[in-house]
């Protein structure tokens, strides 16, 4: 690696004074993609500003079914979290199996939604759940936040603090996951919020990055069961194509992984 100056923030106005007067500084969150991304000499940030000293970041609350989660809690944390696996079980699993040990210990979700890698399984369930994202400089819905592949809607200086949502009656994630990376292949997350508001995040597959599924929306707010899908289609000239899987194939993996979570969900 290269020489970097690094910067322990102590609150968020600390966090955007140090990187505004840094060269070409960069917010460090879990570091699970910035650090080797690092290694392999593709990003030479100046100055590096960590965010996960400054206090209250990594807290998690609930409120009856409201849900504040701060951008530093690991997904080990949001995977143990007692009182949010009783209002919103299927975000805990989803946190449960991302990555490995090493990496739901150290890696956190506002780093996961702030990179917004294609294949990453949180920004699925943020447009699932219509969660909003919380920065040092407003409130965004998670529509608006994610903005294309590696790309959201965060300013040079901005940063996520928190993500909220109310949690849905119920919701799954299903995913086929890369053998060798654990990435999402295809990612569905279904949550259903009552009175016909189903909601569908899919990601891993679409060349866009994660989007909503707003046939199948459609179609299960109808009726939730997974029979329902039967006549939705994927467009196979919006996903990804690449060694691990033609277009054909991920078209057919949301169909299949969005059945899975209904029934998953359902059950």
């Amino acid at each position: 690696m290269y020489e970097t100056n690094y910067h322990r923030a102590k609150d968020a106005a600390d966090a955007a004074k140090k990187l505004r007067s840094s060269d070409d500084g960069m917010y460090l969150s879990g570091g699970m993609t910035l650090l080797p991304t690092m290694k392999q000499r593709l990003a030479a940030p100046s100055d590096l500003v960590d965010l996960t000293h400054i206090k209250d970041m990594n807290k998690i609350s609930v409120t009856r079914k409201d849900v504040v989660i701060g951008a530093t809690a690991t997904h080990a944390e949001v995977a143990s979290h007692a009182k949010l696996m009783k209002v919103c079980p299927s975000l805990c699993a989803l946190a449960s199996h991302i990555g490995d040990p090493h990496v739901r210990n150290r890696g956190t979700i506002g780093g996961s939604i702030a990179n917004n890698d294609p294949a990453a399984d949180y920004p699925s369930a943020m447009m699932a759940l219509g969660a909003t994202i919380i920065t040092n400089k407003r409130k965004m819905k998670a529509e608006k936040f994610f903005t294309g592949m590696f790309d959201t809607a965060l300013a040079e200086d901005e940063f996520v603090k928190a993500v909220s949502f109310t949690a849905p009656k119920r919701g799954a994630y299903s995913k086929f996951p890369n053998p060798a990376s654990r990435y999402a292949m295809a990612g569905v997350y279904v949550a259903d919020h009552g009175k016909g508001d189903v909601r569908v995040g899919v990601t891993g597959a679409s060349q866009n990055g994660v989007y909503r599924a707003k046939d199948m929306e459609k179609a299960l707010s109808k009726s939730f069961d997974a029979a329902a899908l039967e006549g939705c289609n994927v467009d196979e000239g919006d996903m990804l194509s690449d060694i691990h899987g033609s277009s054909a194939y991920r078209a057919n993996l949301v169909k299949v992984m969005a059945k899975r979570a209904v029934e998953a969900a359902a059950s």
